[in-house]
């Protein structure tokens, strides 16, 4: 990194979310209208007038950055396929505690095969693993949040 040059990071990504967040907080119009216009992005009259500008400031976000699109894009590009699960791990997803594989019901055992092929055909058993459950207030669902 030579004196005075800031990281390519910086330049391309940081740089231009501060100054979104500068233009916005400073209501800066002329700089707004710019960068959405460049962005492609439609802002609703009503979050572009709301008193309080963080409101316009997650509106233009929401568009062009969705969080939501974002990690599923990088959890499909990260995560490995299920398809390359082995026979060990998904006997350890199937079973609780110290419980072993051999334990389980035969109709149980029987899903080990179905787990491992993925397969979507229609007469395959549909299969859910739920790793980890958190309380979500509803009011904080994106469907239940005002407009």
């Amino acid at each position: 990194q030579s004196k005075g040059k800031k990281p390519l990071f910086v330049q391309l990504v940081l740089d231009n979310i501060w100054s979104l967040y500068e233009a916005v907080m400073k209501r800066d119009k002329e700089k707004i209208e710019k960068i959405v216009t460049s962005l492609g992005l439609r802002i609703g009259a009503r979050e572009s007038r709301h008193a309080d500008p963080k409101v316009h400031l997650n509106a233009i976000c929401s568009q062009w950055l969705p969080i939501s699109d974002a990690v599923l894009s990088m959890v499909c590009n990260k995560v490995p396929s299920p398809l390359d699960i082995t026979a060990e791990r998904v006997e350890k997803l199937m079973c609780v505690g110290a419980r072993t594989f051999d334990s389980l019901p035969p109709e149980t055992r029987e899903l080990k095969s179905a787990f491992m092929k993925c397969s979507s055909e229609e007469t395959a058993p549909v299969i859910v693993f739920v790793s980890k459950m958190f309380p979500v207030d509803a009011k904080a669902l994106p469907q239940n949040k005002p407009r």
